[in-house]
């Protein structure tokens, strides 16, 4: 497990899967907002991708996000669009909605900061997300990620098309804002 100071990235358990799909993905309005793919249902007991874990998609990896505190499953977190050749990947999470607003979403992100920068050796992460997602904002830019640009109505959410924020953090900024934090 991958720990930070309030929660760990674990690999995803089978019973993990109905609790993010109930709380998360079965909801239509949250999985719009997240997810760039149209919304459909998924009936139980499939193989739903969103939630199941290939070992051999060397492109992606997702965790389970525990609270360290008592080892609650609060959410889920990915390094997607690994590429190994120019040493980037994208980032994401998704926290249950009752562990919204307590700060596990700026801790998922170092963890996955780590993750990326130490552990898989890449150069680049990265994050998109709406404009309006004022907390994957905050944890990005807290993380040191550095806004780069605005995809003017890229995405298609509920009806309307709406801007998203591109945000990037290299390897090298990562390194020195963490020698200042705990210096």
């Amino acid at each position: 497990m991958l720990r930070g100071s309030t929660v760990g990235l674990r690999a995803r358990h089978e019973e993990d899967i109905p609790i993010l799909r109930a709380e998360l993905y079965d909801d239509v309005v949250y999985s719009s907002l997240v997810d760039s793919d149209p919304w459909r249902p998924v009936p139980a007991g499939s193989k739903d991708p969103r939630l199941t874990v290939d070992h051999r998609d060397d492109g992606s990896v997702r965790f389970s996000v525990v609270e360290l505190a008592g080892g609650t499953l609060v959410g889920t977190a990915t390094l997607w669009g690994i590429d190994t050749h120019n040493r980037l990947a994208h980032l994401g999470l998704g926290l249950l909605p009752a562990a919204r607003g307590q700060g596990y979403g700026t801790d998922v992100v170092a963890v996955l900061c780590h993750y990326g920068f130490v552990v898989r050796g890449l150069r680049r992460l990265q994050i998109e997300t709406l404009a309006g997602n004022a907390a994957m904002l905050r944890a990005a830019e807290r993380n040191g990620f550095v806004r780069e640009g605005v995809l003017r109505s890229s995405a298609w959410v509920m009806g309307e098309f709406v801007d998203e924020v591109l945000l990037g953090l290299l390897a090298e900024e990562w390194q020195q804002a963490s020698k200042s934090s705990s210096g």
